[in-house]
């Protein structure tokens, strides 16, 4: 019998055209209207099951097995949004549209996808149901954190939900998935440090904004160094200083803003972060004179996959990849990903696809990035063997 990657080679030429169609065409958060379109049209033409409007831009297909006596369900979820970024290549299928850009990959995931429903429509070769997620805005809008309060769950049930990422740091081939944290959850501040401006030849007339900056901005660095544990991990970044004046050598602005990340894995050490972040912006301001403000914004939370569905999505990557292809000791990353909101509501695992550095050979958000079409047969077949082995049939 032929294995789901080998029965998807057969149309593998369709699915790289219609790949490069979803990159010709990017859209955002919210906004896949056309992607959603196409991915409806797609799945009736295949006899699935089609279902739109969660989400705003969502679309979910459902496929039941032969049998679906077990009353399994398990979900299989593709992003489908894009990037506020302008392409720099020059594919014969770059971006149509000035400023977006297909840069992290989801126009593959999504053919992936198809490519799953397409196989499954066909064969369905197992017991319970699939439910086909295709979901929008995981780029900024948190697009699963919709789809569950919306009743993603309540209206297509299932037991354990998955979802593949390609990552170029991998070669083609190879699969990375561990039980526990695989990305970070991710928040993002503003403080603002108020003074009194003036000239800058008569310093000791003004509360200077700009150094109390200088001093938060080190002390901050103390978060990671002496407030958790070494082997905890947390990342405080701050990635832009504005003040309130710009253009003259002589003054002294009357504030200054600060905006940056916290990234952490664990719930305490996110709440401890938060907590020093406001603690040493608003004490070391006061200690200068000045006064700061902090508005500290929760992002995604961490994607932690549960011990079980990682050691199934392991082996089932083993037998699809072979046992040396499979890396169970991938060193988590910063990078934060909202299929954590799924994640929080069912058992599940998020699995890294490798793909090498693609036709670009460049990682994600890079504005010459293009995902691998090589490995669309290899992650759609990956994806089915996830349903044929979690829902298996009765001899």
């Amino acid at each position: 019998m032929k294995t789901p990657v080998e029965a998807i080679r057969r149309y593998h030429a369709e699915l790289t055209e219609l790949r490069h169609d979803l990159h010709a065409h990017p859209e955002l958060a919210f906004e896949e209207n056309r992607t959603a379109s196409l991915v409806a049209e797609k799945l009736a033409a295949w006899g699935v099951e089609v279902h739109r409007g969660l989400a705003q831009t969502g679309v979910v297909g459902v496929v039941k097995g032969r049998s679906t006596a077990s009353g399994r369900g398990i979900g299989l979820r593709a992003d489908m949004d894009c990037l506020p970024m302008q392409e720099a290549g020059a594919l014969a299928y770059r971006s149509r549209h000035e400023g977006r850009m297909h840069a992290c990959g989801h126009d593959g995931h999504t053919a992936m996808l198809l490519g799953t429903a397409r196989y499954l429509a066909e064969t369905r070769n197992f017991d319970g149901t699939a439910v086909l997620i295709f979901q929008p805005a995981e780029e900024s809008g948190g697009g699963a954190q919709r789809l569950v309060k919306e009743g993603l769950f309540e209206k297509f049930p299932a037991n354990e939900v998955y979802a593949l990422h390609n990552w170029p740091g991998l070669a083609p081939g190879k699969i990375a998935v561990r039980p526990g944290p695989m990305m970070a959850g991710t928040d993002d501040f503003q403080i603002t440090v108020r003074g009194r401006g003036g000239h800058a030849a008569m310093p000791h007339l003004v509360v200077d904004p700009v150094v109390a900056c200088a001093h938060i901005i080190s002390a901050l660095q103390t978060v990671a160094s002496r407030n958790t544990s070494p082997v905890d991990a947390v990342v405080v970044s701050v990635c832009s200083m504005q003040t309130s004046q710009v253009g003259a050598f002589n003054v002294i602005p009357d504030s200054v803003r600060l905006a940056g990340t916290v990234r952490t894995f664990r719930p305490e050490t996110r709440a401890l972060a938060e907590q020093r972040l406001r603690d040493i912006a608003t004490k070391v301001a006061q200690a200068l004179g000045a006064a700061a403000e902090v508005e500290f914004r929760r992002g995604y939370p961490a994607t932690v996959n549960t011990a079980r569905e990682a050691q199934f999505a392991a082996r089932v990557g083993e037998r699809i990849f072979g046992p040396g292809n499979v890396v169970t000791d991938a060193e988590p990353t910063m990078g934060g990903e909202d299929f954590s909101y799924l994640l929080a509501e069912r058992p599940g695992a998020y699995v890294w696809l490798g793909q090498g550095g693609g036709p670009g050979g460049c990682y994600l958000h890079n504005p010459h990035f293009d995902f691998n079409d090589a490995v669309i047969p290899l992650g759609a077949g990956y994806l089915a063997a996830l349903v044929e082995e979690s829902l298996p049939l009765a001899p």
